[in-house]
């Protein structure tokens, strides 16, 4: 059998690590003539508007996505941060307490909705809210390797954005305010912004493939998929984080759902307005969300370390994914499929992002308290 392959989904000049010789991918100008370096010139210098900010991805040249669910858009920013920088031993105690005082607010006002790590500097990106009702102002704050916090401008800064087109109402959703749940996660891959949440479609889970540079998006594809600890198909329950991945040479979304179906879906069905049925290939645990996900290589094997809102972070086994069979009855036990282990010494963990191939960074501690540190990936 072939072994996996992971795509990495933020790069600045290769976005793909091969674990095969002969094979490599470009995750910006695959199948374009346009050159890496020329992203950031497909922006215009002024104003972004930014009414949330939910999900980051980092995509060539140090171009930020933005995912803007409040918005619903898409928003590329160049963080004009292109100096090649190592991963420095990060450690930021009580990054909110000073996320606050450089937004002049206090504490309890500031939500951490997401981490990524510019894969060229290295520097931290956070997207925050300064507020917690639905006036709050949307933030991208930058850290670099020696702690020191900066908020990114965006009075007047090179940008472009893309609007959805198959957005829900705030009203729908099990009463909810599905508008918050338009984008759940977003990566970069081949040159498309793909883009995870909820739509006004019959099938509202969805995925969408958006080509950068931006023009205009078209309906995504939506997505059934077979909950196991649920015994049913489901298709309105959004993906909660996912990660481009390559099995037997071919690229995947492998996306996680809450109570936490673990789905592969093959990127080539992501076609406009299509129906796609994912195939649940594990069962991490009932009763939780995931969070995060950042696949890596060590030892000869592959893994994804997945952060969860109640079964903490999780280790699994990547090799040869090709080889489980389908979920496709309820789990006997509360878990299934392909195995995984628990890190039982990582706790409280809230964001995870990849740093480099060795080292991951965490959000991690309470509401009252969160640290910024990096850590050697197990």
């Amino acid at each position: 059998m072939r072994r996996v392959k992971f795509l990495t989904v933020a790069f600045g000049l290769a976005a793909v690590l091969c674990l095969t010789a002969g094979l490599a991918f470009h995750s910006y100008a695959a199948g374009r003539s346009t050159p890496l370096v020329a992203a950031a010139a497909d922006l215009t210098m002024g104003k972004a508007q930014l009414q949330s900010a939910s999900r980051l991805a980092f995509g060539p040249d140090g171009i930020l996505f933005v995912g803007d669910s409040a918005g619903a858009s898409i928003v590329a920013l160049d963080t004009n941060d292109r100096t090649a920088g190592s991963a420095a031993k990060m450690d930021v105690s009580g990054i909110n307490a000073k996320i606050a005082s450089l937004l002049g607010t206090s504490a309890d006002q500031i939500l951490i909705n997401d981490v990524k790590v510019n894969p060229i500097s290295k520097n931290a990106y956070l997207a925050v809210s300064r507020g917690r009702g639905p006036d709050a102002a949307a933030v991208i704050v930058r850290v670099d390797g020696k702690g020191q916090l900066s908020a990114l401008s965006l009075d007047n800064v090179k940008h472009s954005s893309v609007s959805l087109v198959d957005v829900p109402t705030a009203a729908s959703g099990n009463g909810g305010n599905a508008r918050t749940q338009t984008i759940t996660d977003i990566a970069f891959l081949n040159g498309n912004v793909l883009v995870a949440g909820l739509s006004n479609e019959e099938w509202s889970s969805a995925l969408r493939s958006i080509p950068f540079p931006f023009s205009q998006a078209a309906k995504g594809a939506t997505i059934q998929i077979w909950h196991a600890s649920h015994g049913d198909f489901e298709t309105q329950a959004p993906v909660r984080t996912f990660v481009p991945y390559m099995i037997q040479n071919q690229p995947y979304i492998l996306a996680a759902y809450t109570c936490t179906p673990l789905v592969k879906i093959a990127v080539s069905d992501l076609k406009p307005g299509a129906q796609v049925k994912g195939t649940t290939i594990a069962d991490l645990g009932a009763g939780n969300r995931p969070l995060d996900m950042v696949p890596y290589q060590k030892g000869g094997h592959n893994y994804i370390l997945i952060a969860n809102s109640s079964n903490g972070i999780q280790k699994l086994q990547a090799d040869n994914l090709e080889a489980y069979k389908p979920i496709t009855s309820p789990t006997v036990m509360d878990t299934g499929g392909v195995p995984f282990e628990k890190i039982g010494e990582l706790k409280g963990v809230m964001h995870l992002a990849r740093l480099d191939d060795s080292n991951a960074l965490v959000l991690m501690g309470t509401n009252d308290s969160l640290d910024l540190k990096s850590i050697a990936l197990p």
